[in-house]
């Protein structure tokens, strides 16, 4: 039953405030305050649900400079992905946006970051590690992720299985190293901010972010272009996840121990 509170709690969070972080996305003040405040409700209920329901701390305490670590992670590795992509001939730029643009999205992905970073990580990961280990949780909760995709405009199944690949694991894996949310919520963030406000492009097949800094067009084989779904879906991004993915994995099971307890992947 706490499970289930935790779930459908989240759940219906995400559902209700997508669209609203969405709507206030058209100009850059109400896109910053309503993603900055959306992602303060979150976390602040998930704290609250958390102490409540399973008498413990939320993996929020520590390690907080952890989220600009992973901010960094994420617009590195995206930008190397659209180098990549642009170098095979799968993205060019077609022009200016404006900073107001890049600043709205940034609101709106701080808010959408934690909200997809709590419900799946937060809560998902975290139950499913405790029914059958960190291996399960990290297909589950990543299968999931991918699936939770489906219900934008342009998805398509290959999208889908591209980000349960690439983002749903790395995702899974950044919190497996350091059970705590705030990796994964940088580097949620980074990835679709560089992304979308950044280099303008498509973020996971949705037609509602704001635009950024520059205006991206895709080109060529969706293969390498990732098509209407956007650059996520190129074999190139879901590369760079599954890299990224191995090297926390891998650190993870060489953790120091000033880390603390139950930083090891448990099977």
């Amino acid at each position: 039953m706490k499970a289930l509170i935790l779930i459908v709690t989240f759940v219906v969070a995400d559902l209700l405030l997508a669209p609203l972080l969405a709507a206030a996305g058209g100009h850059w003040f109400t896109g910053l305050l309503t993603g900055f405040a959306v992602a303060a409700l979150v976390l602040l209920l998930y704290r609250l649900l958390v102490r409540r329901l399973e008498h413990e701390e939320p993996p929020l305490a520590r390690f907080r400079p952890l989220a600009w670590q992973g901010f960094a992670i994420g617009v590195g590795a995206f930008a190397l992905v659209i180098a990549v992509i642009a170098i095979f001939g799968g993205y060019r730029i077609a022009g200016w946006g404006s900073a107001g643009d890049m600043v709205a999205t940034f609101g709106m992905m701080t808010g959408i970051a934690v909200l997809e970073e709590v419900l799946f990580r937060g809560v998902l990961f975290r139950l499913l590690e405790r029914w059958g280990g960190t291996v399960v949780a990290l297909a589950g909760s990543g299968l999931l992720f991918g699936a939770l995709h489906l219900l934008n405009p342009h998805a398509t199944i290959w999208g889908a299985l591209a980000i349960a690949a690439e983002a749903g694991l790395m995702l899974g894996a950044a919190y497996a190293l350091t059970r705590s949310l705030w990796l994964p919520i940088g580097l949620h963030l980074g990835w679709n901010f560089a992304e979308s406000g950044l280099f303008g492009a498509t973020v996971s097949g949705s037609d509602g972010t704001a635009g950024g800094l520059l205006r991206g067009v895709a080109h060529g084989p969706a293969a390498i272009s990732g098509g209407e779904f956007g650059p996520e879906a190129s074999v190139f991004a879901i590369l760079a996840g599954l890299i990224l993915t191995y090297l926390f994995l891998r650190r993870a099971s060489f953790v120091p121990a000033r880390f603390g307890p139950s930083r090891t992947l448990r099977r």
